[in-house]
């Protein structure tokens, strides 16, 4: 079976429609597209200690890749089949003012270098965790704005820097524009959830997956208001809102629809199961408003996630 190659050579500052698209491909074929992602920003950081001197993009894109058929309405669902990071080195990197732990990190700016095996990453000289390889950025342009690669979140995707974006997940965005127009970046060796620092353990790297196109369908996924990300063990909807509250309960209602439309459970079954066994928890800390432009790392808004494992659906 082909697998396209994007280099990260024609990396990409946002989720444009314009840009000609790297790829054309048709949806369900098995084809495989491997995106090589980009991590300069996080080197320029690590040498330079300073954002002023940084001229790379932070979070660039690999894409755009168009789906034949592809029309708005329709939804892309991404399967992800391999993550890796040939050249074994990824970046811890503090950006002053940003993230939760801005308050005691204060004013200076911080970076190191990890070391990454093929099964480790190195964090301290005594401590190091397993590689927990995830896609940081996925996503389809949107109709009607250029979506960004750092914050926010959008209803077609983005920076939504979820741990549940790796290999064997499959991710289903909601398709506004023609084409879909497929975009992929920012790859993460490892990443605590709901990303505490605003930064993970960022390395460049190669993500491989595959692409199947959902047309016209009676069930709830034609009604995606935001991702949807399904495990081997999991479904998990995304919520996005201001103030919190009103993204936990879109990703709650979103996840009520699933049990009800696609697996036939009574309002009072679905209600009930999910009382007990449905779960949320912040998602990445990229909002879901466009942020204060004189504090660009400042999040408005809150993504979260409602997860249930699928052993309650059958």
């Amino acid at each position: 079976m082909t697998t396209h190659y994007l280099s990260k050579d024609n990396g990409t500052n946002g989720f444009h429609t314009h840009l000609h698209p790297e790829l054309r491909i048709a949806p369900g074929t098995g084809e495989k597209i491997t995106f090589e992602t980009d991590d300069e920003a996080y080197r320029q950081m690590h040498e330079f200690k300073a954002m002023d001197k940084v001229t790379a993009t932070i979070n660039p894109l690999t894409g755009p890749v168009y789906v034949e058929g592809a029309q708005p309405g329709d939804v892309l669902a991404v399967t992800i089949h391999d993550i890796n990071f040939p050249s074994k080195v990824a970046w811890s990197v503090y950006l002053p003012g940003a993230g939760a732990l801005a308050r005691p990190m204060g004013n200076e700016f911080y970076t190191r270098e990890i070391g990454l095996t093929d099964m480790h990453a190195q964090l301290t000289d005594k401590v190091s965790v397993p590689i927990e390889p995830m896609i940081g950025c996925i996503g389809v342009a949107a109709a009607d704005v250029t979506m960004s690669t750092v914050m926010p979140s959008y209803p077609t995707g983005g920076n939504m820097d979820l741990p549940d974006v790796t290999i064997g997940s499959t991710v289903y965005l909601p398709i506004e524009v023609k084409g879909a127009l497929l975009y992929l970046g920012d790859l993460h060796a490892v990443m605590s959830r709901g990303e505490s620092s605003f930064v993970a353990i960022e390395a460049a790297g190669e993500a491989t997956v595959s692409i199947d196109l959902i047309k016209e369908s009676s069930g709830s996924i034609m009604r995606l208001r935001a991702p949807r990300v399904e495990t081997a063990s999991e479904i998990i909807t995304v919520g996005l809102g201001d103030p919190v509250q009103n993204s936990i309960i879109m990703a709650y209602e979103s996840l009520f629809d699933i049990l009800t439309t696609d697996h036939g459970l009574t309002n009072e079954d679905a209600y009930t199961i999910m009382s007990a066994s449905a779960h949320t928890e912040l998602g990445g800390p990229t909002g879901s408003r466009n942020p204060d432009p004189l504090h660009p790392f400042r999040a408005i808004g809150a993504v979260t996630l409602a997860r249930i494992e699928k052993q309650y659906l059958t």
